[in-house]
């Protein structure tokens, strides 16, 4: 049986640039066999885009939702669904 993947862009709003949320990121994406890639946006968001299975990827948004603790604060994650692409990994951008 095929799982069903999903790629995704994923906003992230809050204070997630300068917190390390971007090897948060990857490193949640690696536990999830999710891959893809993050950067940093000049509005002080970050962005992902993301592909994994539906299970895999229900796992990373609840970890990317929370952000990586004390001096980080998601306030808001944008959601929506995009072409999908090909890569063997998860990248930070730069």
């Amino acid at each position: 049986m095929r799982m069903k993947m999903k790629t995704l862009e994923v906003n992230v709003f809050g204070v997630v640039q300068g917190v390390g949320f971007r090897w948060f990121a990857q490193q949640a994406a690696q536990k999830n066999n999710i891959v893809g890639w993050v950067r940093n946006r000049k509005d002080g968001s970050v962005t992902i885009q993301a592909q994994g299975t539906e299970e895999n990827m229900a796992n990373f948004l609840t970890t990317i939702k929370k952000g990586p603790g004390f001096y980080s604060r998601v306030d808001d994650v944008e959601i929506e669904s995009i072409a999908p692409f090909e890569s063997n990994v998860f990248a930070i951008r730069y």
